[in-house]
């Protein structure tokens, strides 16, 4: 599902303009970016959390110039299913 399609499903079963829906969609998916670089996670009750996760330093390597390289810590952002939307996933799609 893209978000254009989101946007669709949604407005269709609310009865609004998709334009509006849209917005709505965009500025949310701008809080959640805007909370997570100001260093805060999301918390959505029953859905999930956008959380910051850190990554240690580590080596690795560069295959082409068969040298070593050190890759520093960093945060990346990162998503968290809440438990009830696990179960239902699990109750529900089937294993392929």
């Amino acid at each position: 599902m893209t978000k254009a399609d989101l946007v669709a499903k949604i407005s269709e079963r609310l009865g609004m303009e998709k334009g509006d829906v849209q917005a709505t969609v965009e500025t949310f998916m701008d809080e959640v970016k805007t909370s997570l670089e100001d260093g805060e996670n999301v918390y959505l009750r029953g859905f999930g959390s956008f959380i910051i996760k850190t990554r240690a330093e580590k080596t690795g390597r560069n295959i082409s110039k068969n040298t070593t390289i050190k890759i520093p810590a960093h945060n990346i952002p990162a998503f968290k299913p809440a438990k009830v939307f696990v179960e239902s996933v699990k109750l529900n799609v089937e294993v392929e």
